[in-house]
This record gives structure tokens, C-alpha cells and sequence, in this order.
């Protein structure tokens, strides 16, 4: 089921939030487990009891690692992960695995290995980074293993951030797993609905119609876009990646709070950004937490000797582009941006504080658009002929940039993307938001949320299926 699709907004949501709402506290969490459970079902329902049998089993075995000591708690923590890392592995990586194979086999005439397409659970990438967090953070005492099966089910498959996250922790909402604990009222809600639509207005609003166009170029041969076609189109596609995963975001987020969850915020104008360093502070910043804390820092992080520190960064960003996809441009995807990383701690960042504030934006800007090629490619192949497009004066440019549609929401996205660089605005904003009063500020609310969600309904009714990008993941 996808958030932008008529049967969530005008079925599920609004029948979920009624028995939610209605629901006496001790039922609560019953209500939003077999809410979610629904949700995933609607889209996956062959997937549903692998999921529910995998965390059956970690519940279980993070229990008893609690009761046990020494090398048995150990091995109890690794065959916890082995089983979580080792779903993910044969669903997502096995048939990539065994097309490489293939490929070293056919190089001495060997035949290969038959192999059966499988398919890959919706969200496996995400629950599979929200069940180590939990196994780790009860391992290592930072928070104790719940006590009800049912609480860990909720944390799981809680369907706000169950397709796409954001990534959320245990120790971030052990405490809010229970239902007292979480305060409900009609200015939350409210509060929960508008971030929903702010997120569901990036969406279908911007990250759509910027897909359109990039959707078209990219599925022509590279030769056959102009020098200038080619960074339009890049730039597009950087804006509709921003905008449809921070929309996810903020729709996770805004639903979290219409029941009560508080989640983690997940982007932060990453585009502004003076340093690749620092786009990953602001670009899916669960995802970087979550790397630095369960990856990069028990590799040995930054007390290590210079060149450990770089291995432990390319290994960090190489997995991490592996992460995102079972393909060799998604590897080159994360090896380029570990790369940028390394280059700012031997020069690249001092450099970039030097020659002032808004160059290093456009090079780091620039820097994020070349490595969007790998990501948004289907094949290596095509991305290196892409990026060679984009230096080359061959080529024709696309009739589609004629459309006044196109560059209208190209300028919408280029400001809501850089907005961030103006922080005047924010605390100007701010504070009249602040000087309305609390009658004023809900006010405001409803106003926004009645004419963002008019303007959503009435986009979705006109446009036809579009899922989230990071859905694949």
C-alpha cells in the first residue's frame, strides 16, 4: 500500500485513526499492530510470515542472550544477526551473487549456475537495520529486551516507517512503546496531519512531475541527449529523489505523530551542503547514525591509524551503496561518495572553506549529481555513458523542456531545496508563527492542511500508480 494512493488516504487512514482514537489505551498498541500487519499484507502477503517468523525468533534469542554470559551470549548475538543479515543476503543479494559467478564462469567456458529469480520483500533493507538496532542496543545494555512479544512486533512492523523508514532505533522509542506513554490530543493530531501533507505535497506535487521528465531521458540511449539535456535532466532527477524520499519522511514522520510516536527527523536541506563530509550529516541522516554507530565505529572509527580510517570509510560507504542495491553501480555509487570523504580529510574540505560559501555549495552540489548517475542508472554501462554525455557537445536536447509545467517545478524545487541557505527566513517565520498565538497556530494548521490536501487529492485523482523510489530498497 503507498501513502500517495487513494485507498490509504480516503480508506485505511481515516477508518485506522478512527478505532486508534477510539480505542481505550490498553488497546492501542493491538490496534496499530494489526493496522500494520493489514498495510504490509495489502502489498506483500506472502511475505508477511517470513517477517513474523524471523522476529519471533530474535525475540526470543535477545531474551535469552539476557539470561546468558560469556561466549553463549555471544553466540547468541551472532546467530541472531547471522539470521537477520542472512535473510536479507538471500533475498536481495543471492541472484546478483550468482549472476557475477556466472560471469567469472562464462571467461573459462563454464556454463554457470541456473538460478530462480526471487523476490524481495517490501522494506527488508529497513526492518532488517531496525531489528540489529534492537539486538545491539539490548546487547550492549544501552536499553533491556522488551517483555512482550507484541511491543517488538509493534517496533517493527509499525507501518508508518516500515516500507522506506526512516530508520529508527530502539532506544529512540523503547520508552514510547507504551501506550501511556504517548500523548494524544486534537492539536498533535493536527500537527501529525500537516507534516503528512507537507510530505504527501513533495510527493505527488514536485518529486512526480520531475520524474516524468527524468523517467523519459533516462530510458532513452545516453548519445541521444544533448550536453545540456543531460544536466537538466540530472538535476531533475536530484530533486526528485530529494523530494520523494524526504516526502516519505515527512509523511512517516507526520503519521508517527497523529499516533502519538515521535520519530527521528531524517533530512536536513542536504543540498546546501559545503562538503560531501556534510551532505551526509543532512542526507538520510538515520541511515548515516546508523553506519557510524553499528558499523563504522566497531570497525575503530577515528582512533585508528590514517590509513585504517580510510579502509573503515570505503568499507562503511561501499556496503552502504550495496545497501541501496544489488547492483555494481550502486557499489560505485557508495565507493565514489567514500572516496569524497576520504579527499575531505586530506584536503577537499579545507579547500572548500576557503574559496567561500556559496562556490563550495555549487561544487559539492555538482560533486552529489555526478554520483546521482550511478544511483538512478539502470547498469554501470549506462551510467558511464551518461556521464560522458554530460561532457560532450553531441547529441540533441529534449523537446519535453518546452513544457512551462517542467520548469515551474524545477524553480518550486530548486528553491524549497535551497531555502535552508537563508536562515533569516526560518526565524522570521518563526517568530510570527509564534506571535499568532495557540488559536492562530491552529488556525494556520488547518488552513495549510485543507488547501495542501485539496491540491494532493486532486493530483492523485488526475495522475495513476506512482510508488515511492526507495521502495525497491
Amino acid at each position: 500500500m503507498v501513502f500517495s494512493s487513494l485507498h490509504f488516504l480516503l480508506s485505511f487512514l481515516p477508518v485506522f485513526l478512527l478505532f486508534y482514537y477510539l480505542s481505550p489505551v490498553k488497546w492501542k498498541n493491538a490496534v496499530a499492530l494489526l493496522g500494520s500487519l493489514y498495510f504490509y499484507a495489502w502489498g506483500a502477503p506472502s511475505f508477511v510470515f517470513i517477517i513474523f517468523t524471523s522476529l519471533i525468533i530474535d525475540y526470543y534469542m535477545v531474551r535469552l542472550a539476557a539470561l546468558s554470559e560469556g561466549r553463549q551470549r555471544k553466540r547468541l548475538l551472532a546467530a541472531t544477526i547471522l539470521l537477520d543479515v542472512g535473510i536479507l543476503a538471500i533475498s536481495k543479494y543471492l541472484n546478483f551473487g550468482i549472476e557475477n559467478l556466472n560471469l567469472v564462469a562464462a571467461l573459462f567456458g563454464s556454463e554457470g549456475i541456473r538460478m530462480a529469480r526471487i523476490a524481495l520483500p517490501i522494506g527488508i533493507s529497513f526492518i532488517t537495520f531496525q531489528k540489529i538496532s534492537y539486538v545491539l542496543d539490548c546487547y550492549h545494555g544501552r536499553t533491556r529486551p522488551l517483555d512482550n512479544l507484541f511491543d517488538y512486533a509493534l517496533y517493527i512492523l509499525l507501518f508508518p516507517q516500515l516500507i522506506a523508514g526512516p530508520i529508527v532505533r530502539f532506544n529512540e522509542v523503547a520508552l514510547q512503546l507504551a501506550a501511556e506513554n504517548r500523548r494524544l490530543s486534537s492539536s498533535i493530531l493536527l500537527e501529525g496531519l500537516l507534516r503528512f501533507l507537507i510530505g504527501l505535497s513533495k510527493k505527488v506535487l514536485l518529486a512526480n512531475a520531475l520524474g516524468e521528465v527524468a523517467d523519459a531521458a533516462f530510458a532513452l540511449p545516453p548519445g541521444e541527449l544533448g550536453m545540456l539535456s543531460s544536466w537538466v535532466v540530472i538535476v531533475a532527477y536530484a530533486f526528485q529523489i530529494y523530494f520523494d524520499f524526504s516526502g516519505y519522511s515527512d509523511m512517516a514522520i507526520g503519521l508517527a505523530l497523529m499516533m502519538g510516536f515521535r520519530f527521528p527527523e531524517n533530512f536536513n536541506f542536504p543540498y546546501i551542503s559545503q562538503s560531501i563530509t556534510e551532505f551526509w550529516r543532512r542526507w538520510h541522516i538515520t541511515l548515516s547514525r546508523w553506519m557510524r554507530d553499528y558499523l563504522y565505529i566497531p570497525l575503530g572509527g577515528n582512533r585508528v591509524s590514517t590509513l585504517r580510517l580510510y579502509v573503515n570509510l570505503s568499507t562503511v560507504f561501499l556496503l552502504s551503496g550495496l545497501w541501496h542495491g544489488a547492483a555494481w553501480n550502486f557499489v560505485i555509487w557508495g565507493g565514489y561518495h567514500g572516496l569524497f570523504l576520504i579527499l575531505d580529510r586530506l584536503f577537499l574540505r579545507s579547500w572548500l572553506q576557503r574559496i567561500g560559501k556559496v562556490p563550495a555549495m555549487a561544487v559539492t552540489f555538482v560533486i552529489v549529481l555526478i554520483g546521482w548517475v550511478f544511483f538512478r542508472s539502470p547498469n554501470l554501462a549506462h551510467s558511464t555513458a551518461y556521464l560522458g554525455q554530460m561532457f560532450s557537445l553531441q547529441g540533441s536536447e529534449m523537446a519535453v523542456f518546452s513544457s512551462h509545467r517542467f520548469w515551474f517545478t524545477l524553480a518550486l524545487g530548486a528553491l524549497f531545496s535551497f531555502m535552508g541557505v537563508f536562515p533569516l527566513i526560518e526565524s522570521r517565520s518563526t517568530q510570527w508563527y509564534e506571535n499568532t498565538g495557540r488559536m492562530g497556530q491552529l488556525a494556520f494548521k488547518l488552513a495549510c492542511s485543507l488547501v495542501l490536501g485539496w491540491l494532493c487529492l486532486a493530483e492523485v485523482y488526475a495522475s495513476g500508480f506512482n510508488p515511492f523510489i526507495y521502495f525497491k530498497f
